[in-house]
């Protein structure tokens, strides 16, 4: 298995749920006020029948009106026609935006020979709990597309793909775990977003069920040092991926 990270930068964030670009080196964080500061980083994981795209990022554009997504993808050494799975662990904006393509002239899917896998009930929950952090206009055109594959619970994709309904950061989170052979790849969204969150206990307000979060990121890391498990994490400020451990007075990032 390869796996890949497709940074698309670091920006601040705040009630207004507007993702605008951030610079440590030339932006202050005292202009930007009540404000989160996170990195947004999807993932394409090449295994032997799919090519994978983990969650879609912003859906935002570079220099040259091309999604960055895409740009990140083929300088992987890659084609976004090429992506066969895209699985989105949730739908709020900085994961769901690239699931289209979307210029002031034409709309289309951002991988077209995709299906993308997501839980229905964080679907349904994006209608009917209207929230700034979900965009139903991106979700409107996708589910015309027929492109969606809706699953529920935990469960398989195939021999190498399973699922697992987490809940914790919003109601129907989900997670992702690849085999193939003796590896294993961990996607856990925005249950683990950091490595560095592994390092202490807190229970954030950000999430729908702060102490269910808190559990989840415990039980998560000791599945994943106990299993070996290469660990993709999707708004991490140093290390994108890891393997984490497990020592006597707590975890560590490898």
């Amino acid at each position: 298995m390869k796996a890949l990270a497709l940074c698309e930068g670091s920006y601040s964030v705040d009630s207004t749920k507007t993702f605008l670009p951030f610079d440590p080196a030339i932006h202050n964080t005292k202009d930007r006020p009540a404000s989160l500061f996170i990195y947004v980083q999807p993932f394409l994981v090449k295994i032997k029948n799919d090519l994978i795209v983990f969650d879609a990022g912003l859906g935002f554009r570079n220099d040259k009106d091309e999604l960055i997504i895409h740009e990140n993808i083929r300088k992987a050494g890659f084609d976004p026609g090429d992506v066969n799975l895209v699985l989105m662990s949730h739908l709020h904006f900085d994961h769901s935006g690239g699931m289209i393509d979307k210029t002031d002239d034409n709309i289309s899917l951002s991988f077209p020979n995709a299906e993308y896998v997501i839980q229905r009930g964080e679907w349904e929950a994006a209608y009917s709990k209207p929230s700034r952090s979900y965009k139903t206009e991106i979700f409107d055109f996708l589910q015309r597309s027929g492109s969606v594959h809706f699953v529920e619970g935990n469960g398989k994709l195939n021999d190498s793909i399973s699922y697992e309904l987490t809940g914790g950061h919003c109601e129907y989170h989900q997670v992702f775990i690849v085999k193939e052979g003796d590896e294993t790849i961990f996607f856990g969204g925005d249950i683990l977003p950091e490595p560095e969150q592994l390092l202490r206990k807190f229970m954030a307000k950000y999430d729908f069920d702060g102490r269910r979060a808190m559990e989840l990121r415990q039980e998560y890391g000791i599945r994943a040092a106990e299993g070996g498990w290469e660990c993709l994490f999707y708004h991490a400020k140093s290390k994108a991926m890891a393997n984490v451990g497990l020592e006597r007075e707590g975890f560590s990032i490898k």
